[in-house]
């Protein structure tokens, strides 16, 4: 009998790619795993008129954790009634952080030594969708609560308390002192009691440079929602793109891990796409249920082929998928 029961689901675009090739890899790595599939995304809305259908919220919530591959979010005006499925995913079950590990990859360009996390608060800001407009005035709400600021401000404390003791608090307030202000000082009030942690703070454009010029200098970061997806991508930039960047989407009682990157829907089909950062994703997954051993197994194979090769085109090789996770695979 399986040991864990995942949801899994594949999203739009290359998730029909990644996602079977991550999860062939955790067959091959034996982890102990019934998988519950389910549908959510762009493309089921175009032919559901719904993102999320209730099979799925079925799903997220009977299994011990949701691996998703990629999602669509069109551009513009939102069409009736679609909702961005892994924001809804997000609001629902109040998956509050978003974990963003940026460690150094052995691929062309990365930065040497770096190895930080950014801790995003993951369900309010400006991310809320509150917009409306006005003839040509448009104007968006941002939300920022004291309940969610302590939520994450206590998560990414805790974290950083595991790792090298070190905080740094990122925000607008000089600029914004009510709504960042809200969130900064109710961080540090938090960060006030915590015994050996060193917590700091920093303006996020100073953040921006200081990551392009000295990333080494961070540990964990914790910021607010659109800080940091913005600042999460630039430090993926530093490591080897978005390829290999991974996140949990995480809360009291669900988790739901993902690559960063989008559908692809310019390569998707062709058998090309890299399954690097669903793997990662795979790989933060084990990690929250605790199977830390095939875990690390994992990322040691990946870090052994992005090594050695072969690698994928956005890497500079020309191994597609299956060649790829073949060679992970072999590499366990």
């Amino acid at each position: 009998m399986a040991k864990y029961r995942i949801c899994s689901i594949e999203g739009d675009g290359i998730g029909h790619e990644v996602i079977p090739a991550t999860r062939r890899l955790l067959d091959a790595a034996g982890f102990s795993a019934e998988y519950v599939d389910a549908e959510a995304g762009y493309e089921y809305y175009l032919d559901h008129g719904t993102s999320v259908p209730q099979a799925t919220y079925d799903a997220v919530e009977n299994t011990d954790a949701t691996l998703f591959g990629a999602a669509t979010s069109p551009t513009g005006e939102k069409p009736p009634g679609f909702s961005g499925a892994i924001r809804h995913l997000r609001q629902k079950y109040g998956l509050y952080a978003n974990v963003r590990p940026t460690k150094t990859r052995p691929v062309p360009g990365a930065y040497e030594n770096v190895d930080l996390v950014i801790v995003r608060e993951n369900t309010q800001g400006l991310y809320v969708e509150q917009e409306r407009r006005y003839g040509d005035v448009a104007i968006a709400d941002t939300v920022i609560t004291g309940e969610a600021s302590l939520r994450i401000g206590k998560y990414a404390a805790e974290l950083a308390m595991k790792r090298g003791k070190r905080l740094t608090v990122v925000h607008k307030a000089n600029v914004l002192p009510v709504t960042q202000g809200l969130f900064l000082n109710t961080i540090l009030d938090h960060t006030r009691s915590v015994e050996g942690l060193n917590t700091s703070t920093m303006i996020v454009d100073n953040a921006a440079m200081q990551l392009v010029r000295n990333p080494r200098q961070f540990d964990v970061m914790v910021m607010t929602n659109m800080f940091g997806d913005i600042l999460s991508d630039l430090a993926a930039g530093l490591v080897g793109g978005l390829g290999i960047a991974a996140s949990g989407n995480v809360g009291d009682k669900f988790g739901i891990f993902e690559s960063v990157h989008g559908s692809a829907p310019d390569i998707a089909g062709q058998g090309v796409s890299n399954p690097t950062a669903t793997m990662l994703a795979a790989v933060l997954m084990l990690d929250e249920l605790g199977d830390h051993e095939t875990a690390r197994r994992i990322d040691n194979a990946v870090n052994k082929v992005l090594t050695e090769g072969p690698r994928t085109r956005d890497l500079g090789g020309t191994a597609g998928t299956k060649e790829f996770t073949d060679a992970v695979i072999a590499a366990l």
